[in-house]
């Protein structure tokens, strides 16, 4: 009587995509001492396809505002992930291995050569928080926590053998890349700015760039994001929640010069804001989250892509949309003294405008859940 069984043991030569390799399983058949190892296919073997395409990805900055939330959408899709961390305790408190962090493996940086060889993908998000106080000891490490963990990542996946090299690299940037402007438009293939942050995007990327010919890169510059618990946002918050909430910085002394010759109506202070040409290009935590997930199992994913919004928006159409979720003013100026006492220089990150478009996204076909900065506002303030 002939004796069917899945067998445990796993082959890498099943490819689902140019970029990624997943397992292929086998079934083992037995007769009277002979055992013979068949290749089978998945929907024959009733193996689903989340299944098969399950993934072990890397991620650097796992424990930042973006890398939390990237860990927990790959979690969800039964993906394993490897948090590469400089402090094991600080990653056990983000991950403290309840039921909803099973299949997380922390590594210290001694611990990354290995992880990082043992994985279909690496995320890095590495580097120094920029909506803080700024000192020249912070710019400096600004940069160089950049600089340094993205060359020591690049540096592990092109000292791999091939068959433990990593196919996707997903490095993030920042669309300080551009530099600021209040009239010219920036997509991916505008050049670079020559400001602070443009000069820490340039080397940022630099180091990014110089992967395996071999590896896929996804380079993702990424605007200011949205959500309730980090970033920009978290900052401003307090400052409406004081009934301070207003349009920002130049934008107030533009108002400031113009009280006096209109009506001190909430109608001719919002016109006049309205007409202001300071942007702000933004995007949704989940719409970062998401288009770096899509770039992890997506091979038409490579090269440059603008994390922002489709629909950059004027700082004071912002400050009304946030101002009105929350309940506050938002007609009401808020100084740049008050954004700097709370963020130092780094308030350039906020005062700064950019109009940056997402032109290769776009292009891909990637879909923004929250396009318009009314929609994500109200979905982080108020859930829905």
């Amino acid at each position: 009587m002939e004796l069917c069984r899945t067998a445990a043991a796993f082959s890498w030569g099943h490819s689902i995509s140019p970029s990624l390799q997943f397992p292929q399983r086998f079934s083992t058949c037995e007769n009277k001492g002979l055992r013979v190892y068949c290749a089978v296919n998945g929907g024959a073997s009733g193996l689903s396809q989340k299944q098969e395409n399950q993934m072990i990805v890397s991620v650097t900055g796992a424990t930042g505002f973006i890398g939390r939330r990237l860990v927990q959408r790959l979690l969800a899709d039964n993906h394993s992930v490897h948090v590469l961390t400089r402090s094991r305790s600080k990653a056990r408190l983000t991950f403290p291995g309840k039921k909803d962090f099973q299949g997380i493996i922390i590594a210290e940086e001694p611990e990354w050569k290995d992880s990082i060889q043992g994985s279909n993908a690496v995320v890095n998000l590495a580097g120094m928080p920029i909506s803080t106080r700024w000192s020249p000891e912070i710019k400096k490490e600004i940069k160089q926590s950049r600089v340094r963990i993205t060359s020591k990542v690049v540096d592990i996946i092109n000292n791999s053998q091939d068959e433990v090299r990593p196919k996707v690299l997903v490095s993030a940037s920042a669309i300080g890349y551009y530099g600021a402007s209040e009239t010219l438009v920036f997509r991916e293939q505008s050049p670079s700015g020559n400001d602070y942050l443009a000069e820490v995007c340039r080397e940022w990327e630099d180091k990014a760039f110089k992967v395996h010919k071999d590896v896929r890169l996804a380079l993702i510059r990424i605007g200011v994001v949205l959500g309730k618990d980090g970033g920009a946002l978290a900052k401003m918050i307090p400052l409406f929640n004081l009934f301070a909430g207003g349009p920002l910085g130049s934008e107030s002394r533009f108002l400031s010069k113009r009280l006096t010759k209109y009506c001190k109506t909430k109608k001719f202070i919002s016109k006049m804001l309205t007409e202001h040409p300071l942007m702000f290009s933004w995007i949704h935590l989940d719409d970062i989250v998401e288009l770096i997930y899509e770039a992890l199992s997506d091979p038409s994913y490579k090269g440059v892509i603008n994390g922002t919004s489709p629909n950059p928006v004027r700082l004071a159409e912002m400050c009304n949309h946030l101002g009105n979720a929350m309940g506050r003013p938002s007609w009401l100026p808020v100084p740049e003294l008050a954004l700097k006492a709370v963020l130092g220089e780094g308030a350039s990150v906020v005062l700064d405008g950019q109009r940056v478009l997402p032109a290769r996204a776009l292009e891909l076909g990637f879909t923004f859940k929250y396009p318009y900065v009314k929609d994500a506002l109200r979905a982080i303030l108020l859930g829905n």
